[in-house]
């Protein structure tokens, strides 16, 4: 079997019909895998302005073309649909073993759509596929889900919702194993579709390369960087827990809601206090980095919690961002959100957001459930995760989001919803780090640090140059830049901890060698293919009406200086309107942020984009 295998399942809950297809070969070329085929498929098939959480919608489990390999660091599968939490779309990412299984079933991708009348999963066999009765596993949490199906089935790889993807929080994830799908409210789709769960119950299985002898010996090659790079090293020891420490000393570190930057006791949060709680690692498919950190609370009120993180946004999320400085209640957080379901930075983001609101009167005791909101209180914040699983009381509201809970508190309450288009920020404070800002600003699935991560700031990364993080002008082009390069990775869906020593030439000749694609070799081409990605991602928010005005910061980002931040102190964005300008000209966008027409024959997506986008 060949790294890609270029076919697909399609499954049609509402006919209960299941499907083998074969990948156009004009979609192959043109976009290779993962991301490229998931958007590509979405663009097809999606009507603009559906409902997202309608029958009509679509959801897409994709791997990337070197998946299942034995190329390190390409274990990972994404989730892409039309976000509810945005209107958007929506691009979810995921380690574990799912996207091996996915392929040694024989696909590339599989795209669920309709809905099912009653609660089904779906079991992918070596002789076909089953859609089951799931009326016993709706209600269980994640890993009791897991657990179940194995016993039902023998040893299982499923990918599966919480309660809160079941109640259609907008934030819910998918989870496989113990690791997640969490942004854009992935979850929420499968959710209102009654599918809790796909498992995979077939024979792993050796894929074979186009071009066997180069591509073992490249993947060689990557293997002995990774081995002594000391990157790979600190994230094997520590996996991200370190950044917490880092980012605060840069003055990057969000704190109590994108208030400030640091705050007392805030060392409680820091890589030390996790270290006592390590129990061990865990790694995905094929992975050497081994990046995931299991902790365990060896003592007071949470003694016992565990869980495989928190990584550093969770930390983040738990800790700084709600005023915390208890490790062991980040854990506990973690834990509970692994569980039920939910995306850890919108659910901590959205709690932040609420206990600012409390601080300032917005929001009282009475409006909380009898709860006092207050800031690092965890007991509360604790409690806030079960209620918004469980859409109850101020978890109704809350389970929204940040941007449409806002609107219905009103008050003001907008001008503390920390977002963009409705997607709940990150650990990274745009006033600080202004690339990353922009790049936040102008993802086409909102507020992801992944969407095209800015290193040139945070590690001082020189390509394609150096940068200056304050500047408030000169590095659109570089977010254009960051954006293409990932866009061209999560074709095959490189792990961006396992990227080590990963150059664009070694990324085209593992596609090439691996999958067959031997016009990558030449860096352009994989360029191109980057940019050819996020320009018809770009055309599928133009169709459902999203323009330059949704290209922007929170209010507090643009108008309130940034206090208490170290180096970053008295930092805002003062001129987003000219990076805008900046970021568009390097695409060749419009001034209101849509792709032009010569760009788009320019990147051959006419085939696609037959009508203005």
């Amino acid at each position: 079997m060949s790294t890609s295998t270029g076919r697909l399942l399609r499954v049609d809950l509402s006919s209960r019909r299941v499907a083998i297809e074969e990948i156009p070969p004009t979609i192959q070329s043109s976009f290779v895998g993962g991301r490229g085929y998931g958007i590509a498929y979405l663009f097809s098939e999606l009507e603009p302005g559906i409902e997202p959480l309608s029958a009509d919608n679509k959801l897409i489990f994709v791997t990337g073309a070197l998946g299942g390999s034995s190329a390190i660091g390409f274990g990972r599968w994404i989730a892409m649909t039309k976000s509810p939490l945005t209107g958007a779309l929506a691009r979810a990412v995921c380690g574990g073993n799912l996207a091996a299984y996915i392929k040694f079933a024989g696909c590339d991708m599989i795209i669920v759509q309709g809905r099912s009348d009653s609660p089904v999963y779906l079991l992918i066999k070596d002789d076909g596929v089953e859609i089951a009765d799931a009326e016993d596993l709706w209600g269980l949490d994640t890993q009791q889900t897991q657990n179940a199906i194995s016993l039902l089935h023998g040893r299982a790889q499923t990918a599966c919702i919480g309660p809160a993807g079941e109640n259609l929080v907008r934030y819910a994830t998918i989870t496989h194993g113990t690791r997640t799908a969490s942004r854009c409210g992935v979850g929420t789709v499968m959710g209102s579709k009654k599918l809790k769960a796909i498992a995979f119950q077939v024979k792993a299985k050796r894929l074979t390369p186009f071009d066997p002898n180069r591509f073992r010996e490249r993947v060689a090659y990557h293997r002995d960087i990774l081995k002594a790079h000391k990157r790979v090293v600190k994230m094997h020891t520590f996996g991200t827990t370190f950044l917490a420490e880092m980012t605060r000393e840069m003055g990057i570190l969000p704190v109590m809601n994108f208030q400030a930057g640091d705050m007392e006791g805030i060392e409680g949060i820091f890589t030390n206090a996790y270290a006592t709680m390590r129990v061990g690692t865990h790694g995905c498919f094929n992975c050497i980095t081994r990046c995931g950190q299991v902790h365990e609370v060896k003592e007071g009120v949470y003694k016992g919690a565990k869980s495989e993180g928190p990584e550093y946004e969770t930390i983040w999320a738990f800790g700084s961002q709600v005023g915390n400085s208890l490790a062991a209640a980040t854990v506990k957080a973690d834990y509970l959100c692994d569980r039920l379901g939910l995306d850890t930075i919108s659910t901590g983001n959205t709690i932040g957001f609420a206990m600012e609101l409390y601080q300032n009167g917005i929001l009282t005791k009475q409006d909380c459930d009898g709860m006092e909101l207050k800031w690092g209180n965890h007991e509360v914040m604790i409690e806030l995760i079960k209620k918004i699983a469980s859409r109850e009381g101020i978890g109704k509201i809350l389970g929204e989001g940040t941007k449409r809970a806002a609107e219905h508190i009103g008050k003001g309450a907008e001008d503390y919803a920390v977002h963009v288009k409705g997607l709940e920020l990150p650990a990274y404070e745009p006033r600080a780090a202004k690339l990353h800002g922009l790049s936040m600003a102008t993802s086409n699935i909102g507020a992801s640090h992944m969407y095209g991560y800015a290193r040139q700031e945070i590690s001082g990364k020189a390509d394609p140059r150096p940068v200056d993080r304050f500047a408030d002008a000169g590095n659109g082009d570089i977010a254009a830049y960051n954006q293409i390069d990932k866009a061209a990775e999560e074709t095959a869906i490189l792990c961006n901890f396992a990227d080590s020593g990963m150059t664009r030439q070694l990324l085209g000749e593992l596609l090439s060698y691996g999958a067959g694609f031997s016009e990558l070799l030449d860096e352009k081409v994989l360029r191109t293919l980057g940019e050819r990605i996020v320009c018809l991602e770009r055309c599928f928010n133009v169709r459902e009406g999203f323009s330059r005005k949704d290209d922007t910061l929170p209010r507090r980002m643009t108008s309130v200086p940034l206090g208490n931040a170290g180096p970053a102190t008295g930092e805002m964005v003062r001129n987003l309107d000219a990076l805008l300008d900046e970021y568009y000209n390097a695409l060749g966008y419009t001034h209101d942020g849509v792709p032009s027409r010569e760009k788009i024959r320019e990147l051959g997506l006419e085939f696609l984009v037959k009508k203005k986008c």
